[in-house]
């Protein structure tokens, strides 16, 4: 445990951080489930779940969850798998 107060504050900060980082995490890895187990279904909502997910991808690379080239590369695998659902 750090003696210097500025030190002390770095800790809980980081803790804090750390924990709004994983509950984040955690939103996007669920809203990308909840759009794949839809296109298993041939899901109606797909469309709309497929929405949501790129709108967390985008809003996870803007606050450096994931990098950009991360999101970039998962926006375009959840539109080629809506892609060809809709072929089908």
């Amino acid at each position: 445990m750090p003696n210097i107060k500025s030190a002390v504050k770095r800790v809980k900060v980081n803790a804090t951080k750390r924990m709004q980082n994983r509950i984040k995490k955690s939103e996007l890895k669920t809203t990308l489930r909840n759009f794949r187990e839809a296109l298993d279904a041939n899901s109606p909502e797909a469309q709309e779940l497929l929405r949501k997910a790129i709108k967390k991808v985008d809003q996870a690379a803007a606050k450096n969850l994931i990098h950009k080239n991360t999101a970039s590369r998962k926006k375009s695998q959840l539109q080629k798998a809506f892609a060809a659902m809709k072929a089908q």
